[in-house]
């Protein structure tokens, strides 16, 4: 079955950078579950949210667009063109920043800002979407 995000690519576009979620954002339904495990099994539903929001969420770069989705039965997408945004902003608490996580914010031209949360690496993710728009705005060899 195709991600999301590989059914979305037009024709000549292509996967720039793949992100992630990282499992340290989702430590308010991972602790939860942990401890809730032996209380008849309750911890097992944190645990499947946990697990159901790491898997059903997809965050890539591509040579026209920055894709995010989030969810499984109900299902909210962003997807920005590159020439489009004006600036991305990564936001860290303390503990993003000792385990590496955190939450980008994308500012386009007319859009109102896009919050895209729990991303591993931010920093990395908007390295990369700096090159692919710099790739993007450079001239096309023949």
């Amino acid at each position: 079955m195709a991600s999301y995000v590989e059914g979305a690519l037009i024709k000549d576009e292509r996967i720039v950078h793949l992100g992630r979620i990282s499992l340290w954002s989702l430590w308010g339904w991972l602790l939860p579950g942990i401890v809730l495990l032996p209380a008849f099994g309750l911890g097992l539903v944190f645990l499947i949210v946990a697990y159901v929001k790491y898997k059903t969420t997809e965050l890539a770069i591509t040579t026209r667009r920055v894709i995010a989705k989030f969810g499984f039965v109900s299902r909210r997408t962003v997807e920005l063109n590159i020439h489009k945004v004006e600036s991305v902003q990564v936001d860290q608490s303390v503990m993003g920043r000792l385990l590496n996580y955190g939450t980008l914010v994308i500012a386009g031209a007319g859009e109102p800002q896009a919050p895209i949360p729990g991303i591993s690496n931010p920093i990395a993710f908007r390295r990369a979407f700096i090159e692919a728009q710099d790739g993007a705005r450079a001239p096309r060899q023949p």
